[in-house]
């Protein structure tokens, strides 16, 4: 049984202060893009994983990964035993800040689940995803969608058109609780304000207008990656000046994405920025993208 999950965007991450549990209330306004993983369950005497693709390398195989954890935390429902091979297809950037390990979650707890003949029901699926973790509900829902709470209240949002976007890869990964932790060490002192979605950002969403998402894109998390990694302003550099309408860490990064007209300037800033030498890749595609579904 193979689901293909895809890659997500942040068009909008507004972040609120530290809770007492750690965690921040968020805005979140998530786009998934149509960059893939494959993630296929076979039968198997125990729960194993094996991966493959670009950085396949740091992927890791035992239980820690999101792929196995929701196949445990499906079978536990259950009552069953998670006797299961999944093999993950990478294409998603590997700890990039477009919720690839987040995917590949809601990607085999959907496979499992048809592997296994379960037809649990879908706010099951997605109460399970929010136990794995703040954006794997939406790699379920795919398109667009508002969360809020920690990002694992989704409420769906309408898409009026298509968005081209570039997103260069960049060398190494960056720990989103080393990202959030920056931003409470940059907020001390600081009167942070209730996150919540901009009324222009989810308009423009809904209207297709390709100019006005681009003025209206935020992420309250590109300050504090920047800040541990400040190389990334090259980046974000390269891409505005090779003709990208606007640029933004993705996430909490080290991926940078650069929003573009048209597939034609998706293409000259994809070049622009490999010749940069700031990234290590770049990667054009489209948004919006569907959730997890069964191939």
């Amino acid at each position: 049984m193979t689901v293909r999950v895809p890659a997500k965007v942040n068009v909008q991450l507004a972040v609120g202060a530290a809770r007492p549990d750690g965690f921040h209330d968020l805005a979140n306004v998530f786009l998934a893009v149509s960059l893939y993983d494959e993630v296929t369950a076979t039968p198997a005497a125990e729960l194993t994983i094996t991966c493959e693709g670009p950085d396949a390398d740091k992927v890791p195989l035992d239980r820690t990964n999101l792929a196995a954890r929701a196949a445990e935390l499906l079978a536990a429902r259950h009552g069953i035993s998670p006797d299961v091979h999944l093999h993950i297809k990478k294409d998603i950037p590997v700890a990039g800040g477009m919720a690839g390990g987040s995917a590949d979650g809601a990607g085999a707890l959907l496979a499992c689940d048809r592997l296994w003949g379960l037809d649990t029901p879908r706010e099951t699926l997605l109460d399970i995803c929010a136990e794995l973790g703040s954006d794997v509900p939406f790699s379920l829902v795919g398109g667009a969608a508002l969360g809020t709470g920690r990002g694992e209240k989704l409420t769906e949002l309408p898409v009026g058109g298509t968005f081209h976007w570039v997103f260069a890869v960049a060398d190494g990964g960056l720990s989103t609780p080393a990202v959030y932790g920056e931003f409470d060490r940059l907020a001390e002192g600081v009167d942070v304000p209730e996150p919540a979605a901009s009324p222009a950002l989810l308009e423009a969403l809904a209207t297709g207008d390709t100019t006005a998402l681009a003025a209206a894109l935020a992420n309250d998390l590109q300050a504090p990656a920047l800040s541990l990694r400040p190389s990334l302003a090259a980046t974000l550099a390269a891409g505005t000046e090779a003709g990208a309408l606007a640029a933004l860490v993705s996430g909490s990064g080290p991926t940078t994405a650069f929003l573009v007209k048209d597939a034609e300037t998706a293409a000259t800033v994809a070049a622009a920025l490999t010749a940069s030498g700031t990234c290590r890749t770049a990667r054009t595609t489209t948004s919006p993208a569907p959730g997890a579904v069964v191939l």
